[in-house]
């Protein structure tokens, strides 16, 4: 079901990682967001691919798709699929975004408890082979924007 994400215990998708060299994983940023609700309501609310479009921005513009075990969108760049990791008790929701030149991007996203009423939330945004310095801080920006988001509607 979830080819990109191995059943052996570690994440990623052995076909995306072998495309990895030592120049495509030179750089990565923690980008996070203290929001004040508990890691479960977190979890839930941001697992929902119907909810993306109203704190994901950066990701998905309107709403999405289900095609088999993906979810089809529409972004900024065009039109994208996504696949989630399974529901878990870890706070994991890790995805790969398949963007449209056809490029998958695994892209590490995790809920970590803090107290029962507090969490992070912390995206690790890694730098694309060939992606300039321009790109990966505009790629920041909208990350962080978008935990912004996400934060502004789990704390009203």
């Amino acid at each position: 079901m979830f080819e990109r994400f191995p059943r052996g215990g570690g994440w990623g998708d052995d076909e995306v990682m072998d495309d990895m060299d030592d120049a495509a994983c030179s750089e990565s940023r923690h980008i996070s967001a203290w929001i004040n609700r508990s890691a479960t309501d977190v979890y839930h609310y941001a697992a929902d691919p119907a909810h993306l479009p109203q704190w994901a921005a950066g990701l998905a513009q309107g709403e999405l798709t289900k095609v088999a075990d993906t979810w089809v969108a529409q972004s900024p760049m065009g039109e994208i699929t996504i696949e989630f990791t399974p529901a878990n008790d870890l706070g994991v929701l890790d995805h790969v975004v398949t963007l449209p030149s056809g490029e998958p991007v695994f892209n590490p996203l995790r809920v970590v408890p803090a107290g029962d009423q507090w969490c992070e939330i912390v995206f690790t945004l890694r730098r694309r082979p060939g992606m300039s310095d321009e790109d990966f801080a505009a790629d920041a920006r909208a990350v962080a924007a978008d935990l912004a988001a996400l934060k502004k509607i789990l704390e009203r």
